[in-house]
């Protein structure tokens, strides 16, 4: 299956803004790049993916991604993160991409594996593979075979949202619990979790 892979990330120096009592604009901004450069190695490793798409609004997340090889949308002024998601599915839709894996870049324990788990659970379409945050509230990752299939719902409540755009749409309903893809870096609490995992992936990111 060819699968393209779209990374939606928020400006290096604004995101996370949430563990601004914890971490000063630059800890968080070091982070942030940290856990992009973690994305990008891990999709670029997988032969499966024909493609990696950042969209993202910062000029210098984007100028990191094409380093990588990555193609890159940079978004004008402040849209949804769902609208700019369709924009970028559009442009994987005109190369013909039989699937779209929709990945954030704020997983510190994402594996190729997991995304391979992922790909693997994706065959017969259509299909729609969601895997959850750790609250089952979030959508930590999302593969839509075809593209288009099901609108996008990111924000609060969005794995149920999700599976249910994918029951309406009569697809297949694929739904992976994984612990390292249920931990994304968004609160404190998530920060500590982080700190105790004893994981030669984790101590490779700069948490003070």
């Amino acid at each position: 299956m060819t699968i393209w892979a779209i990374v939606p990330v928020k400006p290096l120096r604004r995101g996370k803004s949430r563990l601004a009592k914890i971490l000063s604009e630059e800890e968080r901004s070091i982070l942030n790049r940290s856990l992009l450069i973690h994305t990008l190695e891990t999709l670029t490793n997988i032969n499966e993916i024909e493609q990696v798409l950042v969209v993202s609004r910062d000029s210098e997340a984007l100028a990191l991604a094409r380093e990588f090889g990555a193609r890159t949308v940079q978004e004008d002024g402040t849209p949804q993160l769902n609208t700019a998601l369709e924009r970028a599915t559009v442009i994987a839709q005109v190369y013909a991409t039989r699937g779209v894996i929709i990945v954030p870049a704020d997983l510190p324990l994402l594996t190729e594996e997991d995304i391979r788990t992922i790909i693997d659970r994706a065959e017969d379409p259509p299909v729609v593979v969601i895997a959850p945050d750790r609250h089952e509230d979030g959508t930590n990752a999302l593969l839509i075979s075809p593209p288009g299939l099901i609108e996008y719902e990111f924000g609060p409540n969005s794995f149920e949202m999700h599976c249910e755009r994918a029951q309406k749409a009569g697809a297949r309903l694929e739904v992976i619990t994984l612990t390292s893809l249920g931990l994304d870096l968004d609160l404190p609490e998530d920060l500590e979790i982080v700190r105790k995992i004893e994981n030669p992936k984790v101590s490779q990111f700069p948490i003070p």
